[in-house]
């Protein structure tokens, strides 16, 4: 099944290059500028939008997303406004936006309703840090009947079994974590990244993309030389902190750059 991040990672792929995805909390600084963050980025050149639920122990998440998403939650964030945001993205932009949610507000929420109010709003899937294949059966059915992609996670530390677990589970990409710890932009992005794609290709992955600790479009080509994508999250959430969506556009369209010449 090809689904639209699929498709947009593989038109990336065809032209020569890697696609650049790009997180950023619904409700930071409040939700009208999270929307229209989100369209500004998507208009300024990445291919994929990561959006994120803020939530109260965020146990994947650096000290910029941290702050960015009790902000949203001090401000009243609700889950329905998820939904919503996804629905006024997609349409304003053409770009496939993936949930990244924690696991224990889907189960609140209702697993089945979950799955349909994405579908209804236009999320193309889920990307769901905590959830690992063999405990997600419901949300694999769930993603199954209604069409959505389901992203999971693989580390330096997971065993070949593990990896190809994920590699079986997951639509539209294997999100490869470059780094062990916490999100947040570095200096520099561990090479543990590049064993890990090298892995995960051996494993069957069609597509790999690599986050945690992406921060300048030097880094976003190093990345897209050996994998299909490249995760920002820190550095477009600090944009938007310190100067707003104008800023964070033009963080997007720096970052971007790197993906012109990959290969």
């Amino acid at each position: 099944m090809v689904t639209s991040v699929a498709s947009a990672l593989a038109a990336k792929r065809k032209a020569g290059s890697g696609a650049l995805i790009g997180y950023l909390p619904v409700g930071f600084p409040t939700f009208d500028e999270s929307v229209d963050a989100a369209v500004a980025i998507a208009e300024n050149g990445v291919d994929v939008i990561e959006l994120g639920l803020p939530y109260s122990d965020p146990v994947m998440d650096g000290p910029v997303i941290q702050k960015a998403t009790q902000h949203a939650l001090a401000n009243g964030f609700k889950l329905r406004h998820g939904f919503e945001a996804v629905r006024q993205i997609t349409e304003r932009v053409d770009v496939p936006v993936l949930v990244m949610t924690y696991w224990n507000p889907v189960v609140q929420y209702g697993v089945e309703r979950f799955a349909d109010d994405l579908a209804a709003a236009g999320g193309a899937g889920l990307i769901t840090p905590d959830l690992i294949p063999d405990e997600g059966a419901d949300w694999l059915a769930a993603s199954e009947r209604t069409g959505l992609d389901r992203v999971f996670l693989a580390a330096p530390s997971s065993s070949d079994a593990r990896l190809r677990q994920a590699v079986d589970a997951s639509r539209g990409f294997v999100y490869a974590v470059s780094t062990m710890g916490i999100t947040g932009a570095r200096s520099d992005v561990d090479s543990a990244a590049k064993i890990l794609v090298s892995r995960l290709r051996e494993a069957g992955c069609e597509n790999a993309c690599v986050g945690l600790g992406i921060s300048t479009a030097e880094q976003v080509r190093e990345i897209l030389a050996y994998a299909d994508g490249a995760i920002v999250g820190s550095a477009l959430v600090k944009a938007l902190a310190e100067g707003g969506v104008e800023r964070v556009a033009a963080v997007a369209a720096e970052l971007a750059q790197g993906t012109s010449s990959a290969n």
